[in-house]
């Protein structure tokens, strides 16, 4: 699918701003949005680019910036964190080769944190795309982090 195709798909109305740009961030191989498509969206509703970018920038669903192929996120709220998240994160940082923040060389991998990802009663949590994966043991994260890299998830 195309930009403009998305766009048409959308009344030209601010409150379509996130929809659009989850769909743009979607097409980009590379998992983000870029200034000229902010600025694509920004002329299509008829608002300004700061409106486009500002909310962008406050929603962490949303990178500005080149990510992975699959974006790992670590829920960071209290629950996971009592139930051993910091655990987890250790050892995703260990088989990647990535701190917080970061891509792997290759483009496959980027490592995020995030407050909450909602499935507290199956701490720690960690989503990668959009499958959750829940009662993780360093073990379990090791195996889930293979079956991605040979390809088979």
């Amino acid at each position: 699918m195309k930009k403009e195709e998305i766009l048409y798909k959308y009344e030209k109305r601010k409150d379509n701003v996130l929809y659009i740009l989850h769909e743009f961030q979607d097409l980009n191989p590379y998992n983000y949005v870029t200034d000229d498509d902010m600025q694509l969206i920004a002329d299509y509703i008829g608002i300004p680019y700061s409106k486009v970018y500002g909310t962008a920038s406050f929603y962490s669903m949303i990178s500005e910036k080149p990510r992975g192929k699959h974006i790992i996120r670590l829920c960071d709220s209290p629950p996971c964190h009592l139930m051993g998240s910091i655990d987890i994160l250790d050892v995703i940082k260990e088989e990647l080769k990535i701190e917080v923040g970061e891509t792997t060389p290759d483009m496959i991998f980027t490592l995020e944190k995030t407050a909450c990802l909602g499935v507290c009663g199956v701490a720690p949590v960690m989503m990668i795309d959009d499958e959750v994966y829940g009662n993780l043991t360093p073990k379990k994260v090791r195996k889930i982090l293979t079956e991605y890299k040979e390809g088979t998830k």
